[in-house]
């Protein structure tokens, strides 16, 4: 970093947005972006609601609650965490806790912040909110066919290897999965 160079010298500049689609779940425009050395362009911006996910560790802590579904979008089965999109108005450490009892039979134990990111920072604002909870209690219930076609406790001794077999593919999975593995939770 130049010292002499003050940090919003490189900061790009938005001229405007004009909106293509705005829907429930995607609002899509346009922005007229000028970078730093004064090109211009236009970029296709995606904005999409909250969504909410929760990294389910059994009690011991050397297994997660994982969701095998299909993804029609690129035609693939994956492993996935349970997590959806946060309501309006609504914690998204809720939002996390019921879908995982929604998607999977099981109650998260607790709740507790893990990490946020944003999966697509070229073209979307799409915050991904991470949670984790040490245990969870089967409440039971058939798993939602729309949601998953299995759901079950993975080691997490086999995550690696499911990652490089493709088997786990999902931004928000992978960052949770992985960030529990490098920084495992202190026991309480």
């Amino acid at each position: 970093m130049d010292p002499d160079r003050p940090p919003e010298a490189t900061k790009w500049t938005i001229h405007g947005e004009r909106l293509v689609d705005d829907t429930r779940r995607l609002r899509l425009s346009v922005a007229s972006v000028e970078l730093p050395d004064g090109v211009t362009f236009e970029q296709y911006v995606l904005r999409m609601p909250k969504a909410a996910m929760m990294v389910v560790l059994d009690d011991p802590g050397t297994s997660v609650l994982m969701m095998w579904r299909h993804r029609w979008i690129f035609d693939r089965w994956v492993w996935e965490l349970p997590g959806g999109y946060v309501d309006p108005d609504e914690n998204p450490a809720i939002t996390a806790a019921r879908e995982v009892e929604e998607e999977t039979g099981w109650r998260p134990r607790t709740s507790e912040p893990l990490a946020s990111l944003q999966p697509n920072v070229g073209v979307a604002d799409n915050e991904n909110l991470l949670f984790l909870s040490r245990g969870a209690e089967y409440i039971g219930g058939d798993v939602d066919l729309n949601e998953a076609e299995r759901v079950a406790w993975m080691p997490l001794s086999s995550v690696r290897e499911r990652i490089a077999k493709g088997e786990i593919l999902g931004a928000s999975s992978l960052v949770g999965l992985l960030h529990v593995i490098a920084f495992p939770p202190a026991a309480r």
